[in-house]
Parts: C-alpha cells; structure tokens; sequence
C-alpha cells in the first residue's frame, strides 16, 4: 500500500491511505433507500469524490481533516474513492499540512520575523513605530492568511510569502539604485497588503473562502489607506509621511482598471509598484509551468493574457504571446 499519495497520482484499482481534507459530505438515500455517505475529499493535488457505503457513519463536518482508507474505482469513467474506514483527525496526527493545500515554501514565522525585523530596523522613529502598529494590528491572522482568492499566492501564508519575498528584492536592489529611500519602500511593502485580512475571509487551513462585503464595496486598497490614516492619526506621525504612505498604498496597482486611482508618483512608489507586480507575476509563472511538461505549452492564462512555454533544458523559461 502507497500511503499519502496524492490524489491525482493514484491509478485505478490503487488503495490510498492518509490524511484528506473535506471539502464537502453529506448523507444521501440510494435509489433503494438505504443510506450512504457522499463527500467531496481534497489534498494539495486536486479533488476526488469519494462514497462510504455504510449509512450508520456519521458526515464528517466540510473543512474538517479526516484519515482515511479507501480504494480508487470509477464511475461513469470518472475516478471515485470507495471508502472503506475514516476517522476524525486530532491533536496526536502527525499531519503534513504541506500535503493538503498549497503552502509557503517558508515557515511562516520565519516571514513574520523577518518583516518585524525590517521594521524595526526603521531608523525614522514614526514610521516605524507605524509600521509596528499597523502589524500589531493584523494579529495572528496574518500567520496563514493567502494573498489572494484564486491568482497570486493563493496558499496558506500567502500574504507573509508575498511580503517577504518583496523585501528581499527591495533589499538587493536598494544597492542598485540610491536614491531611494529603503526604509520608506520597506515600510509600503510590508503595509501595502494588509488590508486583505478584511477583504477576504479564510478558513483555518489559510485558503481564502470569499471576498467580505467590505472587501467587495471598497476593496483591500481603499480599505488599507483608511487604516494607514487612523493608525497615522492616533500616533501623531507627521503629515507628509502619512500621506506618502497613503499614495504608496492608492498606486500599487498603477491603473484604475486594476485599481489604482492614481499612478505612482514618487520613486519608492514606482518601485513597490514594479516589485509587487514582477512578484505577483513569477509566482502565477511558476505555478504554471509546475502543472506541465518540458517542452509543453500552457493553456492562455487570462491575468498574465499570453501562454508560456516550459522549457526541455533547466534555466530561464521562454514565454510565448504568438503560440
């Protein structure tokens, strides 16, 4: 028996053993009336409906972590686990998280310290003391909150890897070019998407469910500038950095069609621009290329409107907007 194979690997006829989330479950009445148990059941792979044939078991709770045993078949030349046993996960599973949704390459307390960190190296006083607020505001949540709903960084700690990885870049290019102001570009990095904590909601595995009604009515940039003004306010932090900071936030995205009222206007406002969107689109790159083959092309991928192509030889991938 293969145990924790994912389930897009498993072939018919395969028996599976492992630890699956639940993503749907439901008791249903036979055609002959007797009772049995439906569920949708996921891991990191993809999805797989499954049926447990025994109307005595309880529904496992959708978004719970169950072990289970269970035999690939098909039905109507579609792949179907027929479970033989499940189980409730707890406390004492060793269960790899990594195995179940898309996660951080990084842990993410790692990420956290290293934007607490970069903060507090801050040396303007009120920056970073607002700085330090608006992510003493954030909370826990931001331990595995994804960046996004479906594109960039849709995994658990998404928001900490996006934020991170941006620092790391501001920090080899701050070298490079001088006359920015590293500790202001650090500052709109690590504040620029934190509002998403209320534009979205999450479940307790980090995967974004649905955007709030304030995320759908104002959205994370509008929502992100009010916080930066009261925060600013009640810390007394001087005018024009505040308002620096506000612009920084209100043109991340460049374009109103994306977003953005305004445009950059300043150079650390170009460049968290530049550096959120190279981030956002090497991160959509390469989950792409990872669901193909060598030498294959993907599907068109509507945010980034071209296909790509992954190369037969290791190093730099080719896209291609002709193909």
């Amino acid at each position: 028996m293969q145990l924790q194979a994912q389930l897009t690997e498993l072939t018919k006829g395969q028996l599976f053993e492992g630890y699956l989330r639940v993503a749907a479950s439901e008791q249903r009445t036979s055609s002959n009336g007797g009772k049995y148990l439906d569920m949708t059941l996921a891991d990191v792979s993809g999805e797989l409906n499954a049926k447990l044939w025994d109307g005595t078991v309880a529904p496992p709770p959708a978004a719970s972590i169950i072990k289970v045993r269970a035999l690939l078949q098909e039905y109507n030349n579609r792949p179907q686990l027929r479970i033989d046993k499940y189980r409730l996960s707890d406390e004492n599973d060793d269960i790899d998280m990594a195995m179940l949704v898309p996660c951080a390459p990084l842990p993410p307390q790692d990420m956290l310290d290293m934007l607490l960190n970069r903060a507090d190296a801050i040396a303007d006083r009120e920056l970073k003391s607002l700085v330090l607020m608006r992510l003493e505001q954030a909370g826990e949540r931001i331990m595995l909150f994804p960046a996004a709903l479906r594109l960039h960084h849709a995994e658990r700690s998404g928001l900490l890897n996006h934020t991170s990885t941006m620092l790391r870049a501001a920090e080899a290019l701050a070298p490079i070019y001088p006359q920015l102001d590293a500790d202001l570009l650090a500052a709109g990095i690590i504040l620029h998407d934190l509002s998403k904590l209320e534009e979205m909601n999450a479940d307790d595995y980090g995967l974004a469910t649905e955007y709030t009604v304030s995320g759908q009515l104002l959205g994370h940039i509008t929502m992100g500038v009010s916080a930066l003004h009261d925060a600013a306010q009640t810390l007394g932090v001087r005018r024009e950095l505040a308002q620096m900071l506000e612009h920084m936030l209100l043109s991340h995205h460049d374009l109103a069609e994306y977003g953005s009222p305004k445009r950059p206007m300043f150079p650390e406002a170009e460049m968290l621009h530049l550096l959120d969107l190279m981030d956002a689109r090497m991160y959509e790159m390469g989950h792409a290329l990872a669901q193909i083959k060598p030498g294959e092309f993907t599907e068109r991928i509507w945010s980034l409107e071209r296909r790509l192509y992954r190369r037969l030889l290791d190093g730099v991938t080719i896209t291609s907007d002709e193909v």
